[in-house]
């Protein structure tokens, strides 16, 4: 036997009504750094930080990441497009998206989740994985599923 989620759960999980996943990550930020994912998101970030990625490209008060509509259990990426500049010349190696108000250093309390980067069949998929300071990177599309099973 299997538990199987209904869409509305799925949709509910993940979406922007209430306490979803989408509620709970907007306005968030997704920083990118070299090197290895810790082995869990509670711990320290370890490598060099490459990348902030905000609604406004670390130009000016970030208003953080937006997330768009819910389905099928999907949540896709909102709009505009999420973009920053790089800070160093590096090797992206893995992110972390932190909630609002984010928190980084060890916390088995704060709101974010990790992922590996690269360019096929990553958490996050980028054209290319090193990355040179100054220039920006964006990312124009992206989703967060819910499985139903």
């Amino acid at each position: 036997m299997a538990i199987r989620f209904s869409t509305g759960l799925r949709n509910a999980l993940v979406g922007t009504d209430g306490q979803g996943f989408g509620e709970v990550m907007n306005n968030g930020v997704l920083d990118i750094f070299t090197g290895a994912q810790p082995v869990s998101a509670n711990h320290v970030e370890t490598g060099t930080k490459l990348c902030r990625i905000s609604s406004t490209a670390g130009t000016a008060a970030e208003d953080g990441l937006k997330f768009g509509t819910t389905g099928d259990g999907t949540l896709v990426i909102g709009t505009p497009a999420w973009t920053g500049v790089n800070l160093v010349d590096g090797v992206a190696g893995w992110f972390r998206f932190y909630g609002s108000g984010g928190t980084a250093g060890s916390s088995n309390t704060a709101i974010r989740f990790d992922g590996a980067v690269g360019v096929s069949g990553s958490d996050l998929d980028l054209t290319h994985t090193n990355l040179a300071a100054g220039a920006t990177l964006t990312i124009k599309s992206g989703t967060v599923i819910q499985p139903a099973e």
